[in-house]
């Protein structure tokens, strides 16, 4: 199933170039008002997509390293920045199930707007949490966004084990309470928040945690 997921991950960017709004999402307005309290200089961006919040990062002078399993969207994220903003941008297509290509304690913060309740298992966010952990400096921030159980589309459609539901092409990994805290191992879960976004509206989860060690 990841695989399809690709395939149709990299269709829909192909087909949509301006698939998401331009403007920051209210999660990366939030995170970089931590970041920047933080004194945050080097971000990693998971599942960056066409770049609405990696824009405003490097915009406020932090650099990004931006992945997302879909090449299309990363060529369209360096269209849409232009060359003022991309000096301080790497990009790589990556497939999070696997170990994360940067050296241990090389970033201040990492960010996931909605990739971690892609179609991965428990045990693959298991993997990638302690993969964050291993590249995440000494108190280095955790901000992620999932979609929660107590979204519309939770338990609907076409159901892959675990928490897994397809609808419409996209599989998602719809969270409880007791997968956050799994993910919280060897962090201090700072806070939870609950959200809405888009027109559904879905229901997602903000979660913000520090590195222990």
């Amino acid at each position: 199933m990841p695989d399809t997921q690709r395939e149709h991950w990299e269709s829909t960017f192909s087909l949509n170039p301006k698939m998401y709004d331009e403007e920051p999402s209210e999660s990366g307005e939030y995170a970089l008002e931590r970041f920047i309290a933080a004194g945050a200089r080097d971000v990693l961006e998971l599942g960056a997509g066409q770049g609405r919040d990696t824009a405003t990062f490097l915009a406020a002078g932090i650099n990004v390293t931006a992945f997302d399993y879909a090449s299309s969207a990363l060529k369209q994220m360096r269209s849409n920045l232009g060359g003022d903003l991309t000096a301080g941008l790497t990009t790589a297509a990556h497939d999070v199930r696997e170990p994360l290509p940067l050296p241990a304690s090389s970033v201040d913060a990492v960010y996931a707007h909605m990739l971690f309740c892609m179609a991965l298992s428990v045990a693959e966010l298991q993997r990638l949490a302690a993969e964050v952990r291993r590249v995440l400096r000494p108190a280095g921030l955790l901000i992620y966004t999932v979609r929660h159980t107590g979204d519309a589309h939770s338990g609907a459609g076409i159901h892959h084990g675990e928490g897994i539901w397809e609808t419409g092409g996209f599989a998602v990994h719809f969270f409880d309470r007791a997968l956050v805290d799994q993910l919280a191992t060897g962090y201090e879960l700072i806070d939870r928040t609950e959200f809405e976004e888009g027109s559904l509206p879905r229901r997602l989860w903000r979660i913000t945690q520090r590195t222990t060690s």
